[in-house]
């Protein structure tokens, strides 16, 4: 199976970037074909363009020759051919970091990842991956963000992003809190990392 993997964390020391490598590692020991993007390390430019700015799109192909930029080209390409998702990455302010958002702007776009005929009707999805796994890192106790929050991330990605281009399952793990978290407690949260991945299946 062909995993498209995502990071978004500026700082290479972060538990983020533990949790992907011990996923990747994981996927890769079980068979699996990995691509992996570190948006940071990469260099992504997140910003939406004027000319990138359209709701209904055409063909795979006619979207991604309208991508001038190499990098979005090869985004878009990957994800296009991805069997599965793997998406690791922090909550800020109820949201992925603003590299991750620009990502699903400019590379989950008509054509490419969903198809509108029209503004208000019902979307196709076009991504062959039928399955993703997200893994998240946040400091708020669960208690309170259901409480207070509601979860937004789950809204984000399991009601408006992956059902919209046609993901219909996917499994989202959160580590919290990880401010104070001891070196233990991360190792064990990695083992779960490990246990989520084995469930994927080869």
């Amino acid at each position: 199976m062909n995993v498209l993997s995502l990071l978004a964390h500026p700082r290479p020391t972060s538990f983020c970037h533990a949790v992907s490598e011990r996923a990747r590692t994981a996927l890769a020991a079980q068979g699996h074909e990995l691509t992996h993007h570190d948006l940071y390390a990469d260099g992504f430019e997140p910003r939406l363009a004027a000319d990138e700015a359209w709701s209904i799109g055409d063909s795979v192909e006619q979207t991604l020759a309208r991508a001038a930029d190499p990098l979005l080209q090869r985004y878009r390409q990957d994800v296009a051919a991805a069997d599965c998702l793997l998406v690791v990455h922090p909550n800020w302010w109820g949201k992925p970091p603003a590299i991750l958002c620009g990502w699903i702007d400019r590379v989950l776009v008509p054509g490419v990842a969903y198809r509108l005929e029209r503004a208000d009707g019902r979307p196709q999805g076009l991504l062959r991956a039928r399955h993703a796994l997200i893994f998240n890192t946040s400091d708020t106790p669960e208690e309170r963000e259901q409480a207070e929050f509601g979860d937004p991330l789950e809204l984000i990605w399991g009601r408006c992003v992956l059902p919209f281009c046609g993901v219909g399952q996917y499994q989202r793990v959160v580590f919290r809190p990880v401010v104070d978290s001891s070196p233990d407690q991360r190792a064990q949260w990695l083992d779960c990392v490990d246990a989520t991945v084995r469930r994927l299946g080869p």
